[in-house]
């Protein structure tokens, strides 16, 4: 069944417009960076502290992947890696969510680290693997501008589970068995 087809508008953008666009996104994407570090580690304190540092080798590490393979930052790009920032800084809120109400039943702090990790893994997880399936969606059927978000949100996504998972609980298993580790305030 043929449908006719009409233009209703038409739009071009030139290359200085295109070059402030990318450059407003990525201070936007900064600023907003920024104040979820701060949120991170005022509502968080010492947790919050250590996944802003989580945080902050998971951008490097993602920013040298896209360097490696090499990806070309569109502002679909941009879009997708702080979608994919904001699932990391979820995955971290999941975590010491858990962590809070394991030290508040008054267990041990290894054991608080090692509770929350494994009650949150299921929703990290889940919401994870369906942004993934999503995200393969899209890159399958859409095309250049959403595949390129597809790949950046795929690509930090995955990154921001070995973050969450391996980067944070680390740090914080640093603290077992410490003074800082007793001093409640900084955890609870």
């Amino acid at each position: 069944m043929p449908i006719p087809i009409s233009l209703l508008s038409q739009q071009s953008v030139g290359p200085t417009l295109g070059a402030i666009s990318l450059e407003k996104s990525l201070k936007a994407g900064m600023i907003g960076f920024l104040i979820v570090i701060l949120f991170m580690i005022i509502f968080y304190r010492a947790p919050g502290l250590l996944a802003s540092l989580a945080l902050g080798i998971y951008v490097v590490l993602l920013l040298a992947i896209f360097k490696l393979i090499p990806v070309t930052l569109t502002l679909a790009g941009i879009g997708g890696f702080i979608l994919s920032i904001g699932m990391a800084v979820d995955a971290n809120v999941l975590i010491f969510s858990r962590m809070r109400e394991e030290l508040r039943e008054g267990k041990s702090f290894g054991i608080a680290i090692e509770e929350g990790f494994n009650r949150a893994w299921p929703a990290i997880r889940d919401s994870n693997l369906t942004t993934l399936i999503v995200a393969f969606l899209l890159f399958t059927l859409g095309t250049s501008f959403v595949k390129g978000f597809a790949m950046t949100l795929s690509f930090g996504i995955l990154l921001s589970m070995f973050s969450a998972i391996f980067v944070t609980k680390n740090f914080l298993k640093v603290f077992i068995e410490t003074k800082l580790e007793r001093i409640k305030w900084l955890w609870i």
